[in-house]
């Protein structure tokens, strides 16, 4: 019975990050890196797109998750990184963010996209490093809509630090069980569909299941990892040649928690700095804000205000990204397919 006892607290450790904040990361800002939920994003823009960002989620609370991420992807193909409806001349053209962009769009050249990730997740006595490489292919099937599917494989390590653990038996076997310190393989795929002022898509990432920490026949099926399908879309939405609305939206599927949802709204002024604010079902509200300096680099910040039980005890989330454009011949100051 003890025993019994013992393997049930274990296992309310060691779920606790999957219960509150799912076994991979959350981010807010995803809405303006959505390749680090779907691999088919990977070449969409016409230059090298470098993020950074780091999250600090229910500050207060002890053993919090921590998250920090760097990804980089870019396009291949000659065709496309040297002109597609995107790259106007680089001594002036027709500017981005007027009706006239979205009047004269048409679809990318065919092209490849290739990508890196690497994060990092802390959670408690939860440890997770993620390292993986995405290839996605670009193609126009109609004059004004682009259709990418993606693919990302990579290692996935995972680390349940026992000295944060109190046991009733320090020396309980229970302890030579747990497998730690090993790598995993890891695999994803995507799909996505974008025009001038719309996209969608669909991803599913941790598709291979693997065993965590306990692998006895008893209990491996509650450590499993599981898949996690993600559906989003978003609209441009032109108030003025000048300012921009972007909804967008993003549902989530991942047994066998409840099906869960994002509403994001931004506001962008001349492609130069926006705000904007989101609604994550039972769980907060979010105010977003960033700058594009230059055309070398960007920079956001999102707060999120925690409405779950666990608002008793946190003081909201933090995260802050920071975004580098490189080869960026035409000077762009922002995204042109992901806003």
């Amino acid at each position: 019975m003890k025993r019994h006892l013992v393997l049930c607290s274990l296992f309310c450790c060691i779920c606790m990050h999957s219960l509150f904040a799912q076994q991979r990361p959350q981010y807010s800002q995803y809405i303006f890196n959505n390749f680090l939920l779907n691999p088919a994003v990977a070449g969409i823009e016409n230059y090298t797109d470098v993020k950074l960002g780091y999250r600090s989620q229910w500050t207060g609370l002890d053993g919090a998750p921590v998250t920090a991420f760097f990804s980089v992807n870019a396009p291949l193909g000659t065709e496309f990184t040297q002109g597609d409806a995107t790259a106007f001349p680089a001594s002036g053209g027709q500017s981005p963010y007027s009706r006239m962009y979205t009047q004269e769009y048409r679809a990318s050249e065919p092209h490849h996209g290739i990508g890196f990730t690497v994060f990092t997740d802390k959670a408690g006595p939860i440890d997770q490093t993620n390292v993986s490489a995405s290839y996605a292919y670009h193609l126009g099937i109609t004059s004004q809509l682009n259709l990418a599917v993606g693919v990302t494989a990579g290692a996935n390590h995972l680390h349940l630090n026992t000295s944060q653990i109190t046991l009733e038996n320090p020396n309980d076997p229970i302890l030579n069980q747990i497998e730690n310190n090993r790598w995993k393989p890891d695999l994803g795929i995507g799909i996505w569909a974008y025009a001038a002022n719309y996209y969608f898509g669909a991803s599913v990432q941790q598709i291979l299941p693997q065993n965590q920490y306990i692998t006895t026949s008893n209990t491996s099926n509650l450590s499993k990892t599981v898949p996690h399908y993600f559906f989003t879309g978003g609209y441009k939405f032109y108030v003025s040649d000048d300012v921009t609305l972007l909804p967008s939206a993003l549902l989530k599927f991942i047994n066998p928690l409840p099906t869960s949802f994002d509403i994001n709204m931004k506001m962008s002024f001349r492609d130069r700095f926006w705000f904007g604010g989101s609604y994550r079902k039972d769980d907060s509200f979010g105010v977003l804000a960033g700058f594009n300096l230059s055309s070398l680099i960007n920079v956001s910040y999102s707060y999120d205000i925690t409405t779950s039980a666990l608002k008793t005890v946190s003081n909201g989330s933090h995260e802050l990204v920071i975004g580098i454009l490189l080869n960026n011949r035409y000077n762009l100051t922002s995204p042109q397919h992901g806003w």
